[in-house]
């Protein structure tokens, strides 16, 4: 069942249109991704899935409910988590505490989930007592991602988590967000290594001046002459 629709997204900034009709839709337990060129309207179309921005017209639903009039905050409520591209961690607190500010709405108890995330990401089990702003970039990307996991979305948002990391370090993270996804959690992400990012895409979405211009598999995009020579140098 698709667990994400956003359906014909007209947004912008004052009187700049910078999404014209883009639709976006994830399943459950898959990964799709969004690239395109710089100035596409790749990370404006997840804040106004998230409801950063509002939308002139469109709609968008989560797991069936209309969701496009509903705070960033509600969204949380309804199983939505983002992790934006910078200042996504608390560089002041510790990898733990970063963590426990992730369980802020939840009512039950949070130290299996904790303990869950610890297992996804080792290294920040070993780091759990360090203030997050002596990690490392790759690290805190982990930090961020593990504190948005502590709500138990169904829908795991990711604006350019690679980004400013080494080839070797987005190899695991994209490691990560497989898992991630095999755990039955829909993960919509935005990325700038577009060929990297559409080998672990179940669905693949090439926003061009905000409209969709490819929408197919990671694999099948991949395979395109026109995507490759356009947009993966080819």
């Amino acid at each position: 069942m698709t667990l994400l629709k956003a359906e014909a997204m007209i947004a912008g900034y004052g009187k700049t249109r910078i999404l014209n009709e883009c639709s976006i839709a994830v399943d459950r337990g898959e990964i799709a991704v969004i690239v395109g060129p710089n100035g596409a309207g790749k990370s404006t179309a997840m804040k106004a899935i998230f409801g950063m921005l509002p939308l002139e017209s469109g709609s968008i639903s989560l797991d069936d409910k209309n969701i496009e009039k509903l705070s960033p905050q509600d969204r949380v409520a309804q199983g939505m988590a983002f992790v934006p591209q910078t200042s996504n961690v608390f560089v002041s607190l510790s990898v733990e505490e970063n963590l426990e500010m992730g369980g802020f709405i939840r009512e039950d108890d949070i130290n299996n989930t904790r303990d869950q995330i610890y297992s996804l990401f080792p290294i920040l089990y070993e780091k759990r007592k360090q203030a997050a702003g002596e990690l490392s970039g790759g690290q805190r990307q982990q930090v961020a991602v593990g504190r948005a996991l502590m709500t138990e979305p169904t829908l795991l948002m990711l604006d350019e988590p690679t980004a400013g990391v080494s080839p070797l370090v987005m190899d695991e993270l994209f490691d990560r967000i497989i898992e991630v996804r095999n755990t039955g959690i829909a993960v919509l992400m935005v990325e700038q290594n577009a060929k990297q990012a559409l080998e672990i895409a179940d669905t693949g979405y090439v926003l061009v001046s905000g409209e969709n211009r490819f929408t197919d598999t990671g694999e099948a995009l991949l395979a395109d002459t026109e995507v490759r020579k356009t947009f993966l140098g080819g």
